[in-house]
Parts: C-alpha cells; sequence; structure tokens
C-alpha cells in the first residue's frame, strides 16, 4: 500500500482569463515573508538604524538576482551541451529549469552590489537577509510538491507516495517535503533564533550556509536525481556537489575569530 499524490489543480486562483499557479503563488509568499521578516528584522536592536525602504531595496535586487542567476545556473550546471547547441532555447524560463544554487550566486552577486551602493561590507548584508531566506525556500518546496514534481527515488517506507507524473506507479519519498521541513522550517527556525543576538560579521551567513548545505546533501539521498544526468562521482548527485562547497565555506565563517 501506497499513498497517492492528491494531484492538485496547477492553478490556484481563476479571475475571468487571469489565472494564478499554485507555483506563482508560493513566490508571491516567499516575498510577503521576507518583507514581514525584514520589518521584524529591522526593529531587532543591531538593525534598528535600517529602514524598511531599505529590506524593499534588498527584497527586489534579490528577485532580479534569484531570476538571472536560476536560470544561468541551470543552463550551465546541468544541460550546458544542450544550451550550447540551442542558445535560444535559455531564454524559454516558460518551459521550466531553474537551479537553486545558481538563485543562490545571483542573490550574492545582487547583495554585493547593495552593498557597495550603501557603503556596507558584504556579509552585513548578508547576515541581514540570511534568516529572511529559509522560509522563503519552505514554500518553494510547497510548490514542488503541489505540482507533484521534483519527487525522490522509489522507497518501500510506510509514508512513500505514488507520482503519477514520474511515468511509473512506483511508491517514491515525497523528497519535497523533506527538503520544506529541513532547508526550510527548521533551518529558519534555529536561524531566526541564533540571528536574534548580536554575531561576529559572518556568522549568521556561516550558519546559513552549512545548514542548507547540510540539509540539502542529505535530502538528495532521497530525491530522484535529474534523469539526463544521474549520479556523479562517487555515486553523488549535481545537488549534493553544488552544497559541498556551501558546508566548507559556512564552516570557515563560523569558525574565524576576525570580523
Amino acid at each position: 500500500m501506497a499513498l497517492m499524490h492528491p494531484q492538485f489543480d496547477p492553478i490556484a486562483i481563476s479571475l475571468g482569463p487571469v489565472a494564478v499557479h499554485w507555483y506563482g503563488l508560493m513566490y508571491l509568499l516567499a516575498f510577503a515573508q521576507f518583507l514581514l521578516l525584514g520589518k521584524l528584522r529591522t526593529k531587532q536592536a543591531h538593525y534598528q538604524h535600517l529602514s524598511y525602504k531599505y529590506i524593499e531595496d534588498l527584497l527586489f535586487a534579490g528577485v532580479i538576482g534569484v531570476i538571472l542567476g536560476g536560470r544561468l545556473g541551470y543552463v550551465i550546471f546541468y544541460m550546458p551541451a544542450h544550451y550550447l547547441s540551442h542558445p535560444l532555447d535559455a531564454l524559454k524560463v516558460w518551459e521550466g529549469g531553474m537551479s537553486f544554487h545558481g538563485g543562490f550566486l545571483g542573490v550574492l552577486v545582487a547583495m554585493l552590489w547593495a552593498a557597495k551602493r550603501n557603503k556596507q561590507t558584504f556579509f552585513e548584508v548578508t547576515d541581514l537577509i540570511a534568516p529572511l531566506i529559509p522560509f522563503g525556500l519552505a514554500f518553494g518546496r510547497l510548490g514542488n510538491f503541489i505540482n507533484g514534481e521534483l519527487w525522490g527515488r522509489p522507497t518501500d517506507m510506510a509514508w512513500g507516495m505514488i507520482f503519477p507524473q514520474a511515468g511509473d506507479m512506483l511508491a517514491r519519498h515525497p523528497s519535497q517535503l523533506y527538503q520544506f521541513m529541513g532547508e526550510g522550517i527548521i533551518l529558519g527556525v534555529v536561524l531566526w533564533w541564533y540571528a536574534c543576538k548580536a554575531r561576529r560579521i559572518g556568522q549568521v551567513s556561516g550558519l546559513f550556509l552549512l545548514g542548507y548545505g547540510l540539509f540539502r546533501f542529505l535530502a538528495e539521498f532521497a530525491r530522484e536525481p535529474d534523469s539526463f544526468l544521474g549520479l556523479l562521482s562517487l555515486g553523488l548527485s549535481m545537488g549534493q556537489w553544488l552544497s559541498l562547497p556551501m558546508i566548507a565555506f559556512g564552516v570557515y565563517l563560523l569558525s574565524r575569530k576576525t570580523q
């Protein structure tokens, strides 16, 4: 016996000719929680000098970074041969294909720009926004589950779930929900608690990198690797290889003694 994925209608709200898809709605909720938590962040003693307008500006820059970096990362990390042969396909974002790690790099570039523009150090900006990110990631993983995409590997666990989109009737790990809890809810709670007190510059960013990298690395053991890539060296997936530098740099930021 296995659970069956509910096969949600991909359209959350339909108003005449306008249809709002669940995944788009999850993005809106992720942006809204960024602004809400950002407002709470500016009320903490060590950030009271910052304005809410500044949080809005960071969100705008971050959205641009997520979209451009996420798409470019997918092109470079996952299907470089295809896009070298069909470069115009890289513009077809409506066909899907976004990389978290690429989007993450895009956000880092956007935050570097914001730091220089506001005469701050890079880690001052990333320490500010790090606790605002995990709950947004949780909404994204919830969107993946609703869409029945990015399913897990076959399993005989009692909570195994059949995803018809996979093209078979195998019970699989609902790995989207694992990521929802790990890199989303648990990391978000821990990071918010840790960031409530003033820390050395770079430490909040370090905890985010370490926490996300670890949760993503572990979740990949349950997640079905991309069919066009499979498992890479040492039996690890692309997501795991891309998470290892995050873990290493996170450990470095947490352990260094200087600002």
